[in-house]
């Protein structure tokens, strides 16, 4: 079963066993995925789902961050626990240990020596680690390599 079927059926389960929040993320997920849908007049690929997932939980830790410097730790508890929805549906997200290693062979795949570099190894490490890692976190393993 591909990833949008199980969005649907645990959207499903969750109306029925009434489970409120959980409805709510997964009918805003359901939303943005449909969204993206129409604007490329064609359904979402897995990949493409799984992007749209990332999006969704980056939004909630930028949401988190902004709520804790605002001291409001409500609506910061609230963000985690969509966060932890939306996270419950991605890939095993990588360790930095294993990020560094795909860095490292990209920069010596691509022959990067310096920062101005960078634009060469970040789009190869990116669809190397595709959902698994976050994007600024492998920017900065990227950047202390080549520094």
């Amino acid at each position: 079963m591909d990833l949008k079927q199980q969005l649907q059926q645990d959207f499903l389960a969750a109306m029925k066993a009434k489970e409120q929040e959980r409805v709510g993320v997964l009918r805003l997920i359901r939303g943005k995925i449909k969204d993206l849908e129409i604007d490329k007049r064609r359904e979402l690929n897995s990949d493409e789902v799984i992007g749209v997932l990332m999006n969704a939980a980056k939004q909630r830790l930028d949401s988190i961050k902004a709520y804790r410097e605002g001291s409001r730790e409500d609506l910061a508890a609230e963000e985690e626990r969509e966060l932890v929805i939306i996270k419950s549906y991605l890939p095993e997200q990588m360790g930095p240990a294993e990020i560094e290693k795909i860095v490292i062979r990209m920069i010596a795949e691509t022959g990067a020596t310096s920062m101005k570099d960078i634009g060469k190894v970040m789009p190869k490490v990116m669809a190397e680690v595709k959902g698994r890692a976050n994007g600024s976190e492998v920017q900065a393993i990227v950047r202390s390599k080549l520094a």
